[in-house]
């Protein structure tokens, strides 16, 4: 039986380095793409010690140019792609009023426009192959907002959006989609006026860091997602959507059973 091929964006750390791994580890030919191949010093160590069936690839996803030569680079290589994991995004921390336009674009091209290029680039080798499975990483973020996380939240709202409709769309050809949906984000990057102590919303940026440390020491680990897209690509049949943790399952659970207001005054109580 042909070895299965997946591709793993933003693998150089985190999820994505995680998911490259246990994805090696049983038995899948993993693409570990990463931006920058020289931060792949600690996944070739543990590749050479282990043997596994990774190779590192140059993929930057906010270039159209990049995306198509590692794809097709990816395909010369090893004739078939069918797993695709969207993994590269970070966070993006500041009052909405305060995010720079600059700012918010970069977020974009790279946690949404980004996985745009690399599905496209990948939905044509699936189509002929009749099968494939892609795996978005989304968030917790998806599902509900939270103060500060506008443009961050914004994007994982649009992959969610994205994901479903795609999956409607190629079921007829045997490729799947699923979601899956961690929680704590601990890449996360402040936005230039937000790090002003004279912001009208600095109070709020402080309480949220706070909250953001006490949810850090809490967070779910990366191997544990890991775990959970190795669930979704080892199902016969998988789900559109996986959450992946407690603390974002025990939001889902609360978004559910409140109403807006009730959940709107939960999270505002939180950072008073």
């Amino acid at each position: 039986m042909t070895q299965k091929v997946a591709v793993v964006t933003g693998s150089s750390s985190g999820i994505g380095f995680e998911t490259s791994l246990v994805l090696a580890r049983n038995n899948f030919h993993t693409y570990a793409t990463m931006r920058n191949p020289e931060k792949g010093g600690k996944m070739r160590t543990i590749q050479s010690g282990e043997n596994l069936p990774i190779e590192i690839i140059q993929l930057d996803v906010t270039s159209d140019k990049s995306v198509s030569d590692a794809i097709q680079s990816i395909l010369s290589r090893s004739g078939r792609i069918d797993v695709l994991v969207n993994n590269a995004g970070y966070g993006l921390v500041g009052a909405f009023e305060e995010l720079g336009m600059d700012e918010i674009k970069e977020q974009y091209e790279t946690n949404f426009f980004g996985v745009i290029r690399v599905t496209q680039a990948v939905i044509p080798i699936m189509k002929e192959q009749k099968s494939g499975l892609i795996v978005n990483i989304s968030s917790g973020a998806g599902r509900f907002g939270y103060p500060g996380g506008s443009a961050y939240v914004s994007t994982k709202f649009a992959l969610e959006g994205l994901s479903e409709s795609m999956a409607y769309e190629l079921d007829r050809f045997d490729i799947k989609v699923a979601l899956v949906e961690p929680g704590f984000v601990r890449t996360s990057v402040v936005a230039k006026k937000s790090q002003d102590p004279d912001s009208e919303y600095s109070k709020m940026t402080e309480k949220m860091a706070e909250r953001m440390e006490v949810m850090r020491q809490n967070a779910s680990s990366s191997e544990l997602v890991a775990n959970v897209v190795l669930e979704a690509v080892t199902s016969r049949n998988p789900n559109l959507r996986y959450l992946a943790g407690k603390d974002v399952e025990q939001w889902i659970k609360q978004k559910k059973k409140m109403s807006d207001k009730e959940f709107f005054n939960m999270i505002k109580h939180s950072l008073s």
